[in-house]
C-alpha cells in the first residue's frame, strides 16, 4: 500500500504532485551512470546522456540543423550552461560538431558512433526499468500510464510555473 493512499478523489492532485518529486528523488537515486559506464567502457555522466539524447532527436523540422542552442531548449537551460555541457560531451566522445551547412558561423552536432551506442544503451535501461517497475499491470494499464506521463512531461516542459 502507498504512503500516499488517497482518501477521495479529491485527495488525488495533491498527492501526485508529492508522488512526483518522491519519484524525482528515487530517479536520482537509480544507477544509470555506472551501469552505461561498464557497458560502455568509458565515464558516463547523466549530462552525457541528456546532451546525447537530446542530439538524437534529430531535427524537428527538415531544415532544422541539431545545435548548442537547440539542445538548450531541449533540456531547458540556458545557452551558456548547454555549450559547456557540449563541450563536456564532445571531449568525452558522445557527440561530434561540424560546420553548419546554410550558415558557416554556426557549428551542428551529431552523434559519434559512441553516442549511438550510449543513447540506445540507454534507451534499453530506461525501457527495462519502466517494464520492471509496471510488471504487476495489465497492457491496458501500460499503455494508458505512457501515454499520460508523456502528455504529463511534455505539458510539464511547456508551462510556466512560479519561482
Amino acid at each position: 500500500m502507498s504512503e500516499f493512499q488517497a482518501s477521495t478523489e479529491a485527495d488525488l492532485p495533491g498527492q501526485a504532485g508529492q508522488a512526483l518529486f518522491r519519484l524525482g528523488r528515487m530517479l536520482s537515486k537509480q544507477p544509470i551512470r555506472e551501469l552505461l559506464t561498464r557497458q560502455t567502457g568509458n565515464a558516463v555522466g547523466l549530462s552525457h546522456i541528456l546532451v546525447s539524447e537530446a542530439v538524437a532527436a534529430g531535427p524537428e523540422q527538415p531544415e532544422q540543423e541539431i545545435t548548442v542552442g537547440v539542445v538548450a531548449e531541449r533540456l531547458a537551460i540556458d545557452p551558456s550552461t548547454a555549450s559547456r555541457l557540449v563541450a563536456e560531451t564532445i571531449e568525452a566522445g558522445y557527440i561530434t560538431r561540424s560546420p553548419s551547412h546554410t550558415d558557416s558561423r554556426r557549428i551542428c552536432l551529431e552523434l559519434s558512433e559512441t553516442g549511438r551506442m550510449l543513447v540506445e544503451q540507454a534507451h534499453t535501461y530506461q525501457r527495462s526499468v519502466f517494464t520492471q517497475i509496471t510488471r504487476d499491470w495489465t497492457e491496458e494499464e501500460r499503455l494508458e500510464f505512457s501515454r499520460l506521463l508523456v502528455k504529463f512531461v511534455d505539458s510539464f516542459g511547456k508551462a510556466r510555473l512560479p519561482r
